[in-house]
């Protein structure tokens, strides 16, 4: 009885990916966008099944995910220089509670003139 209160820690990271996305019917972007790049913090052992677990939640929104960029975990980001406000952190801490996806900021995209 005594082992099963023992919690593993768990391998769970949240990554930082940045998603294109194209137009599909039902996706809820705006009226002209050609689509849009989604910022996204997402939990996975590893960043491929990161991406993996986003690229399935986008379909299953009627998005169509055409390309995601890998920014790293929040350690890796922080050597890299970037600057991460507590807003951004809160977000990816709740990633990790929820072992989720999280769409941080959604920027539809327009073609030149419309």
């Amino acid at each position: 009885m005594a082992d099963e209160k023992i919690k593993k820690p768990s391998r769970q990271q949240v990554f930082t990916l940045l998603v294109e996305v194209g137009r599909n019917p039902g996706d809820g972007l705006p009226k002209g966008a050609s689509g849009a790049a989604l910022m996204i913090y997402a939990s996975g052992v590893d960043e491929a099944e990161a991406v993996r677990e986003t690229v399935v939640i986008l379909k299953q929104a009627d998005m169509s995910p055409l390309d995601v960029t890998g920014y790293g975990t929040l350690e890796e980001r922080l050597a890299d220089g970037h600057d991460i406000d507590e807003d951004e952190r809160a977000l990816m801490a709740r990633a990790l509670d929820e072992n989720s996806v999280i769409v941080a900021q959604m920027t539809p995209l327009f073609e030149d003139g419309k």
